[in-house]
């Protein structure tokens, strides 16, 4: 594992700034640029991005010299590079958009609800997850799903972890009574409990059997578990990252519990997209975390 650091090349707010790295976990680079005294709005979803008056403490402090292409590279290789569309600019653009395709009316809602979803403490209920549910929504849904049904399942992808604090449970009954709050004024009394329920579910993950509105925010937020390993190992650092207030001993206590019950589950994806998709691997990051 190491840190890498790059020329103070690029422009910006008076003075040239530095990417900072980790080869290996973004963990590592959190913990290092903790150490270095850097503030955590300088971090870019894979990169500390740090200004020429610090580049030669940081170099002291372990950070090794690469050129900008050698940079890249590394980050690259190490699987750690988020795609550009990820990128925070980008990101909120397209989430905004496909939050005006679902509710047209209340443009203001989908910005105080990314507002909540880009909160400083949160690493991996970002912007970036909630777009990844959506998109995973995309796959799963079949031309038989009618647009009434599909706009209940995104708004409890938009509301579902609305609210988060770490507290299994509370966040959901939280999110969903935001959900009720906020969407009372824009939709009918039955789509807004509706769209409340759905975000309770995503606290078990368990919807009952023919719940086809709950089956598919359940797939779509646990599309994560059948990601590649390395982007699995991603996804499991950044939930410690929301866990570093508690030890790591009580973490992974109840870290194991959750990947038994997960894995226990008589239908980890309930829907046949799902399965075909994300299934068998989901089942192997699962067991491989577990022997870990």
């Amino acid at each position: 594992m190491a840190i890498y650091i790059d020329p103070p090349l690029w422009p910006a707010h008076g003075t040239e700034f530095s990417h900072l790295i980790s080869d290996t976990s973004v963990s590592e680079l959190h913990a290092f640029a903790a150490v270095a005294g850097i503030a955590e709005r300088a971090f870019d979803g894979d990169h500390y991005d740090v200004p020429a008056r610090r580049y030669r403490k940081l170099v002291a402090l372990g950070a090794r010299e690469v050129d900008c292409g050698t940079l890249t590279r590394i980050l690259i290789s190490s699987g750690l590079r988020i795609p550009a569309r990820h990128r925070a600019p980008r990101l909120r653009r397209a989430l905004l958009s496909r939050w005006g395709t679902v509710a047209p009316q209340a443009p203001q809602l989908g910005e105080s609800l990314l507002g909540r979803w880009s909160e400083v403490h949160r690493r991996y209920h970002t912007p970036s997850h909630l777009l990844e549910v959506l998109e995973a929504l995309d796959v799963i849904f079949l031309p038989s799903d009618d647009e009434h049904l599909r706009r209940r399942v995104r708004l409890g992808a938009w509301f579902h972890d609305a609210v988060y604090q770490g507290v299994a449970g509370e966040d959901e009954r939280a999110s969903a009574t935001l959900a009720k709050e906020w969407l009372t004024d824009f939709l009918p009394a039955a789509e807004v409990t509706e769209v409340a329920r759905l975000v309770h579910l995503t606290a078990s993950h368990d919807p009952p059997f023919g719940d086809r509105a709950g089956e598919l925010l359940c797939d779509a937020d646990l599309a994560v578990l059948g990601r590649p390993e390395h982007q699995y190992g991603q996804y499991v650092a950044a939930v410690r990252q929301e866990y570093a207030h508690v030890s790591d001993v009580d973490f992974t206590i109840g870290r194991t519990d959750v990947v038994r019950r997960l894995l226990a589950m008589d239908r980890l994806f309930r829907t046949a997209p799902a399965q075909r998709l994300w299934l068998e691997a989901a089942r192997a990051n699962l067991l491989n975390e577990l022997r870990s």
